[in-house]
This record gives C-alpha cells, sequence and structure tokens, in this order.
C-alpha cells in the first residue's frame, strides 16, 4: 500500500508484485512494481511502469489497488518467462480467480500489445491440454514405458493409506513408487487440486513416493521422464 501510495494519484500494484498479491507467483525480492497513467520515475525499492489501465482492468486485495486478474496476467509476459507465465495461468485457474473481463477479452482490447503472443500462446496450449482425456494419458504413457526396459507397473491399483482406499493410476509395489497421471480434464478443478494433495501426503506418510507426470510432460520431454523414472525405480 506504501508503494501504491508513493507513485501517486492513479497508481495500482501491477506486474511480478500483482501477481504475487493475488497468489499466483512466489514474491519477489525485486522492487515493487506499480503502474501509474503518467510518467513517474522509478526509485530504489520501486520499479514504476506507465500505462493507461481502464476501471474495469483494476482490483483490490486486502484493500490495496491492484490490476485486475486478467490484466496482471496481460503485463506478465514483458517481464516472465514462458514457464513462469504458464505456472501463474494455471495457479489463477486452480484458485477459480475470475473477472468479468476476461483474458481474451483483453487480449482484443490491445491486440498487438508486447508479449500477447506469448499469452495467447499459453491460453491455446491450455485449451488443448484441457482436452486431453485420462484413457489418452495413460495409453501416451504406456506407449513410453513400451519402448524402454523398465518393469511394468500394477494400472488402476487399489492401495490402503492412513485408512484410506486409493486408486493410483501406476503402482510399483517392490520399489514403493506410484506414478500418477495428471490430465486436466479430471484435475485441472480446485477441488481435485486438493484432493490430490490430501491423497499425496496420506500415501508419502505410509512411505510411498508418489510422482505426478502431465501430458504436457510427456509429450514435450518423454526421454527425461523416461530417464527420471529409471533413477527412481533403481533406488
Amino acid at each position: 500500500m506504501a508503494a501504491v501510495l508513493s507513485a501517486g494519484p492513479g497508481a495500482v500494484l501491477s506486474h511480478r508484485s500483482a501477481a504475487a498479491l493475488w497468489g499466483l507467483l512466489p514474491r519477489y525480492s525485486i522492487s515493487i512494481e506499480v503502474t501509474r497513467p503518467r510518467k513517474c520515475r522509478s526509485r530504489p525499492g520501486l520499479l514504476v511502469h506507465c500505462s493507461a489501465i481502464e476501471p474495469d482492468e483494476i482490483g483490490a486485495v486486502d484493500g490495496i489497488p491492484v490490476t485486475s486478474m486478467p490484466r496482471t496476467m496481460l503485463d506478465l509476459p514483458v517481464v516472465v518467462n514462458r514457464h513462469q507465465l504458464e505456472n501463474a495461468f494455471n495457479e489463477a485457474e486452480v484458485r477459480g480467480l475470475t473477472d468479468r473481463l476476461s483474458i481474451a477479452d483483453l487480449l482484443k482490447r490491445y491486440p498487438g500489445r508486447r508479449g500477447s503472443v506469448a499469452l495467447a500462446a499459453v491460453i491455446g496450449d491450455e485449451e488443448k491440454t484441457r482436452g486431453i482425456t485420462k484413457k489418452e494419458l495413460e495409453a501416451r504413457f504406456a506407449a513410453a514405458l513400451a519402448r524402454t526396459d523398465l518393469p511394468r507397473p500394477r494400472r488402476n491399483a487399489d492401495l490402503m493409506a492412513g485408512s484410506r482406499f486409493f486408486e493410483v493410476d501406476c503402482l510399483w509395489q517392490k520399489q514403493r513408487l506410484i506414478v500418477e497421471l495428471d490430465g486436466r480434464a479430471t484435475h485441472g478443478t480446485a477441488r481435485a487440486f486438493e484432493k490430490d494433495r490430501e491423497k499425496d501426503r496420506l500415501l508419502q506418510a505410509d512411505g510411498w513416493r508418489v510422482v505426478r507426470i502431465t501430458w504436457r510432460q510427456l509429450r514435450d520431454d518423454a526421454p527425461a521422464v523416461i530417464a527420471d523414472l529409471r533413477r527412481l525405480l533403481r533406488q
């Protein structure tokens, strides 16, 4: 709040600082970032961006004026890398953060804006990934394993942990290893996120090692996934 007030009238928290306030990214040890409509010099501890912000692009968290979640996502590609942008977008979905004005609406409002191509690509990739079914994910993982000499797991196995029964996707009993295949269609909601973490906690408390593998990881980095799995099975 002090940073916003010190930047003058019309200033709001923005960029990485806004993302941290919304819970989309971890807090950074950089200068606090704010945006104001009129030019203002940055100074130690305060990084000022100059840009017009419409009233429907402004929100408040704990009473602090801040760019809305969609506007924050629109600003982020200029100051973070693709991986951080994907994490922020995913966190917004997990937290169920929505706004009357969507990210897609802002991309239309600001065509050609710096970073908009990267943001549009993340949204498009997420939409494609969300449509992948559990069956397709299981088939892709099975095909990746079939090309190796790794032992085959029990699939869709029932297991007891913390006095509760769970079904796990892939189980290597002897190695105490479990692989859960995370598809956005079944694991992309806030409720599923919470249930998955509870399941992981109970399984790990009973001595199981739990690894989660996504469609994107299998699609983009299958050799690394298999290499890590090989190491885990040898431990």
